[in-house]
């Protein structure tokens, strides 16, 4: 869209007490249509989407004063027009009619940010189709016809400056909220592991709408009409985006607290997948803490616990902690679950009174990452790289070592070697660490690869005291491009100071 609606550079430069701050903004992100940029933006492949299925006869919360007027002229024009495609698109959409009027706008949502943009609509991520889009795969054919037919792109053009307005009047508040989450988490500047956070103004659904999709690497989240701008909810989003992955990076450590899950078992309100999957647990558990110490609000965490989300209030204790050193929370947060205490948890938690009704009833749909099943040589390093995690040592150098002979592909053999290089840690043995991590960068290695290589070989080398050596790696790990921001913290550490313990 327009440059001038991303959220303000100026919004998201702190003070020096407040550094690093600013989200990655990408000018050509990997979004389903080509004309999306920005992290606040309209999209037109979401508009032709909605148009159409508002014309079809979805109606949810049509006459409620919070929708945009844009909803029902563009549903007027429409209907004007009298196409035969409409009647079409008609059927269709009371065939895949879904009671729960979440459901009923989620699926089109999906649809939208998992296809191109106009006239083709093709599918945008090769071998995902997200399990609410199944049933509606055969949309697109009838999409086609529509946008041509209709002329959505002269429709498009005409209400863009009614999008404009809306994403104008949400910049600043949702600006302030990034920067709030950025300076508290100390979130670097230059983006998040590749990954991308993508915000969508849609003036066509229900209002009070806000739903967020994960694809890959790429976090979106949907936003409708409201009577004031659903900033909370949207910065809920985003700390989910930066946060969702550290359980996962640490599950060694998030295992040993997996008991009090179980404690979360009783609530009436809590939402199955939160009992089933303690990481996912965890990382809600952090994001409701963090909220609370945002909020100057310790009652929240209390609240939280009371729905089910066990692990809040001792997160929300100990982020007193994690406030008065430096280290971002990507680096932190390790220390943070070291610091749960089991024994007093157990006694906090063995009289909770959970509540029996949800204390926020506009919870939005949330549809966590959808991936590829993974097949043949990635599928090994993928379960390689989880016994490691899981520290089954002799299975994942087994699982690495069966990499090797699956493929001749230089980018998959630096995986393995990295992956028995640490492994070589684990075991105390840092001269063939050393000549694995090296074997690791002889292979063409990813970027991710590259710079953990590089940074363990400086490790290495200050525990032998080759502090020239070091310094050197940890140069060429802060030169590699893309550098993720935990990397390059330690690198600068390790530039400032020899590192003298090579367990990770």
């Amino acid at each position: 869209m327009h440059g001038k609606f991303l959220i303000p550079l100026c919004l998201l430069v702190s003070t020096a007490a407040l550094a690093q701050v600013q989200p990655r903004f990408e000018s050509t992100p990997s979004a389903p249509s080509a004309q999306s940029h920005g992290a606040l933006d309209s999209n037109e492949t979401l508009f032709t989407v909605l148009a159409a299925v508002n014309v079809g006869g979805y109606d949810a919360e049509i006459e409620n004063p919070s929708g945009s007027p844009v909803r029902k002229a563009v549903r007027d024009h429409l209907q004007s027009l009298k196409l035969p495609i409409i009647e079409e698109i008609r059927q269709f959409v009371h065939a895949h009619h879904q009671t729960d009027p979440g459901a009923e706008l989620g699926q089109y949502i999906s649809y939208a940010l998992v296809v191109e943009g106009p006239p083709d609509f093709g599918w945008h991520y090769r071998n995902i189709v997200p399990p609410d889009v199944e049933g509606i795969q055969d949309f697109t054919p009838l999409l086609v016809r529509f946008y041509r037919e209709a002329n959505i792109a002269e429709l498009w053009k005409q209400v863009e400056p009614q999008y404009d307005q809306a994403i104008e009047q949400l910049s600043r508040p949702l600006a302030n909220a990034i920067l709030q989450v950025n300076s508290y988490l100390r979130n670097d500047t230059g983006g998040y592991l590749g990954r991308r956070f993508q915000i969508y103004v849609d003036l066509l659904g229900a209002p009070n709408q806000v739903q967020t999709r994960s694809y890959l690497d790429d976090y979106y989240v949907v936003v409708t009409p409201a009577s004031e701008p659903p900033v909370k909810r949207i910065r809920f989003a985003y700390m989910h985006y930066l946060l969702d992955t550290l359980p996962l990076k640490y599950s060694d450590k998030v295992k040993e607290k997996h008991a009090l899950g179980d404690y979360a078992l009783g609530s009436p309100v809590l939402e199955e997948q939160f009992k089933t999957d303690f990481m996912l647990m965890t990382s809600e558990c952090l994001i409701k803490a963090v909220e609370s110490r945002l909020d100057r609000n310790p009652g929240e965490a209390i609240e939280a616990m009371r729905e089910g989300y066990v692990l809040t209030p001792a997160m929300a204790e100990l982020l007193a902690s994690y406030e008065a050193q430096e280290e971002s929370m990507r680096l932190y947060f390790p220390t943070l679950i070291d610091g749960i205490d089991l024994k007093r948890e157990e006694a906090r938690l063995d009289h909770i009174d959970f509540l029996k009704t949800r204390s926020d009833l506009t919870i939005r749909h949330v549809e966590r990452e959808v991936a590829p099943a993974l097949t043949g040589v990635d599928k090994t390093l993928d379960d390689a790289e989880k016994l490691y995690l899981a520290r089954d040592v002799a299975h994942a150098r087994e699982a690495f070592l069966r990499a090797l002979r699956e493929t001749d592909v230089k980018s998959k053999h630096a995986r393995a070697y990295y992956g028995l290089a640490r492994i070589s840690l684990l075991e105390k043995d840092p001269e063939k660490a050393d000549e694995l991590f090296k074997a690791a960068l002889e292979q063409d290695p990813d970027a991710e690869t590259k710079s953990w290589s590089l940074l363990y070989l400086g490790r290495l080398a200050d525990s032998q005291g080759w502090r020239d050596e070091a310094i050197e790696s940890y140069k060429a790990a802060l030169a590699v491009p893309g550098v993720s921001d935990t990397v390059r913290q330690a690198a600068e550490q390790g530039l400032k100071s020899a590192f003298t313990n090579t367990k990770k």
